[in-house]
């Protein structure tokens, strides 16, 4: 009886061990990835909550919340802000990797801070596109899901929230200077632009497949899930602090105008979400979930009547 025959019929009998297979599409311990920006990578995961007299009482994870590098001493990509608290780590017996950016776009930045995209690309020098990262690690793990938060920033959602605080802050309640009329926030949601965000998106979202695909995997071996933003300031009715004064920013850290408010919920964020969900159809993707989030956070928003300090 030859080796190659011997070996085989005491690896039948249970007597010899099959050869380990290697994680990987299909194989070994499953994944959830998350990708995207700020609303997913766990900014603000330090904080277990707010208090007027010190941060202290409210510091859950302390100074190495953001820390994913192997020893949890600095972070991987400085002000990424990868929360241990991120969505990733469902646990369960599920393995979880972040590679969300906070601050990031469809496309890769390499401004004053490096803030990956979903896209593919590689400096050479270790500076690598979320969707690259994504197929490295999937070609090796076995991953199931891919959940994504994007569009945003490509909305230049900071932006935006910064001209309001500030309209906020320099008009008096008398004479109050909106935000939602003023021309460097209204071009964000031109119909021009919502069809180029909607694109990018929509890309960002067929990256990811290919990202999958030259990793090995078959369209139906996983699936996308696609989440909109969630609301995280009241309509004007559902404030605790009047808009007269500097309370509602002092105090409450959320200095919008009524009607600024009332405009970013109904018009704002509806818009942005419904360019996610368009960008959905539009990427032709038929392994693709969407995740509701808009109202996630009604009842517990900023300055909410019924929330308290």
């Amino acid at each position: 009886m030859s080796a190659a025959i011997l070996l085989l019929s005491l690896t039948g009998l249970g007597l010899v061990a099959p050869p380990a297979h290697a994680d990987g599409p299909g194989s070994g311990t499953p994944y959830v990835v998350t990708v995207g920006d700020s609303y997913i990578s766990g900014e603000a995961g330090r904080w277990a909550g707010s208090s007027n007299d010190s941060e202290t009482p409210a510091d859950a994870l302390g100074s190495h919340a953001y820390h994913d590098n192997a020893t949890h001493t600095a972070e991987v990509i400085p002000r990424c802000h990868r929360s241990l608290s991120a969505e990733a780590y469902i646990g369960g017996g599920v393995g979880g990797l972040n590679l969300a950016c906070s601050g990031a776009r469809t496309t890769t930045s390499t401004g004053d801070y490096f803030k990956p995209g979903i896209d593919f690309y590689d400096d050479g020098a270790g500076h690598q596109g979320q969707a690259k990262m994504l197929q490295s690690f999937a070609a090796t793990h076995n991953v199931k899901q891919v959940v994504v938060s994007i569009g945003g920033n490509d909305f230049n959602f900071a932006s935006i929230v910064t001209q309001c605080v500030q309209d906020f802050l320099l008009s008096p309640s008398w004479n109050p200077d909106y935000c939602k009329d003023d021309s460097s926030v209204v071009a964000n949601f031109t119909s021009a632009n919502i069809t180029t965000v909607r694109g990018k998106i929509a890309t960002a979202f067929q990256n990811v497949r290919t990202a999958m695909r030259n990793a090995g995997y078959g369209d139906s071996a996983w699936s996308l899930v696609v989440q909109t933003y969630p609301s995280p300031i009241p309509a004007s009715s559902g404030f605790r602090y009047g808009q007269s004064g500097y309370t509602r920013q002092s105090v409450g850290g959320c200095g919008f105008w009524n009607a600024d408010a009332d405009w970013a919920n109904a018009t704002a964020l509806v818009t942005i979400n419904n360019t996610v969900r368009a960008a959905i159809g539009q990427s032709g993707l038929t392994n693709a979930r969407l995740l509701e989030l808009q109202s996630a956070f009604n009842g517990r928003r900023l300055c909410e009547k019924t929330v308290g300090l």
